[in-house]
């Protein structure tokens, strides 16, 4: 298994971005649906989205929302905690983290994108601080 560690390229604008959300994925759960829609505004303003990362998106939506019907169905059930969810819930927290950070959907993940935003004169010093 390969880790990806240390600094992590900045995002930056596509090219080939789009410019229009497309429409809600049919197959998503109604949860999964809310957070495309929440998501997606902040997601095409920022430029960084094109047709080839919607099936990333779409996972980072269905693991969301797998995540939010779990913790209904716990909270419905009075907080009681299926030891088999959990482990469910624990896998698809991870991965929507994962691939929130991939799209800049995190503080730090947007911090990279406004970092790639930017022009200073200390490009060529490796010891200035940002």
């Amino acid at each position: 298994m390969t880790h990806l560690r240390g600094v992590k390229p900045p995002l930056s604008s596509d090219t080939e971005a789009l410019s229009k959300a497309p429409p809600v994925p049919k197959y998503l759960a109604p949860h999964a649906k809310a957070e495309w829609k929440r998501i997606m505004p902040q997601l095409i303003s920022r430029q960084i989205i094109t047709r080839a990362d919607l099936a990333g998106v779409e996972n980072y939506c269905a693991m969301i929302g797998t995540i939010r019907q779990i913790e209904e169905e716990r909270a419905a059930a009075g907080g009681a905690i299926d030891i088999k969810l959990f482990g469910v819930l624990n896998r698809a927290t991870q991965t929507a983290r994962q691939l929130a950070a991939e799209y800049g959907l995190t503080p730090t993940s947007r911090a990279r994108i406004g970092a790639a935003n930017t022009d200073t004169d200390d490009d060529d010093n490796p010891l200035a601080v940002r």
